[in-house]
Parts: C-alpha cells; structure tokens; sequence
C-alpha cells in the first residue's frame, strides 16, 4: 500500500458549542498530543496541537460567534497523529471539510458534508476518477414518493375534467357552458403542466 505523503485540509469548518470545548481537549488527550489552550481577550480560543514525534504544530482558532465557536482551518499536516486527530474532530463535530490525502503519484480528495464523507475523488496527474459517492436514499425515496403525489393529482384533475364534460354534455345555456368551458381550459394547462 502506498505510504501517505501528506494530508491537506481546505476550507474544513467545524461549529462548537460551549459545551462541547471540553469534548474536543478530551478527543485531542487520547490522541496523546501535547496541547495548549489560550483563552483570548474577546472570548475566542486557539488551541494549539503539537505531535511528539515529529514537533509539527497546528493552530485552531475558534472565534466566538452567536454563542457558539467557529473554526475555519486550512493547513498541511504530515505526522499521523496530527491527521488522525483531525480527522476524529471533523467527525464528531459534524465539519465540513475538503480533504487531500497526498500520496506519491496521486492524490485522493475527501469531501467531508455534516461530518461524513460524501465524496471521494483520485487524481492522477490529469485523470480524475470518482471512487465514491454518497447517494442519498432517503432523498431518493421521497423524491419518488412525490412523483406518486403527482400521479395521484392528474388522475383528481382527468376525474374532475371528465365530470365537468358530462356536466358540459347536460347543459343548453350558452352562459353556463362558456363558464364550464372556461373551467375545462384551466384544468386542462394544469393537467399539461403535471404530465410535463
């Protein structure tokens, strides 16, 4: 398997509470990185991640918005537990993020929506090839279902066009009928517009 070069994050954005500051320290604990937290003036937070091994250091910078703590990130991470900790943060925090995991010889694009990957694109030189993509089920089925719906509205509106030909057939004042057939051009746009 070919050994990662690099990871690239690109406009990766993750939205906090004040509630869940702590959760993200405590994700960055178990990765064992050494961490430091600067409580800043206006109420923004950076915290900074640093691997042992390797001294490489990230800064995230968490500006307080609406009660709540936004973080806008792009940065190259080469040490693994930097990456991984990225990664669980994106997560568990529900991110969005754009994700270039560099390899020799190609590149894999992870597109991060609401914390899942959603899309997964491999780059080599020039040919671009989706590996992955989310297809939403749920979307799917109720995009049918509403196809249903409309099947279900023509058949109301040939009902009420059929009813309205009877009624058309039954009349002999010139008034009335000129209303019906006024009422059977209305339905019959509407019943072009739904079968279209």
């Amino acid at each position: 398997m070919a050994q990662r070069v690099a990871t690239e994050y690109v406009n990766a954005s993750l939205t906090l509470t004040e509630a869940e500051m702590p959760i993200l320290f405590s994700i960055c604990g178990t990765q064992q990185l050494r961490q430091q937290v600067f409580v800043l003036d206006n109420g923004n937070h950076e915290v900074v991640l640093e691997d042992d091994a390797g001294g490489e250091t990230i800064r995230l910078t968490f500006e307080r918005n609406n009660g709540n703590y936004v973080c806008a990130l792009s940065c190259t991470v080469v040490q693994q537990k930097l990456t991984d900790t990225l990664r669980k943060l994106v997560a568990a925090f529900k991110g969005d993020a754009v994700v270039n995991r560099i390899y020799p010889g190609f590149t894999m694009v992870y597109h991060y929506l609401r914390g899942k990957v959603v899309r997964i694109v491999e780059i080599k030189g020039e040919l671009i090839r989706t590996v992955f993509e989310h297809k939403d089920a749920l979307g799917l089925m109720e995009s049918r279902f509403k196809l249903c719906s409309v099947e279900d509205e023509i058949a109301i509106v040939r009902n009420a066009v059929n009813e309205l030909l009877d009624l058309r057939n039954a009349r002999t004042d010139a008034g009335e009928i000129a209303e019906i057939d006024e009422r059977l051009r209305h339905h019959s746009r509407l019943l072009f517009a739904l079968e279209a």
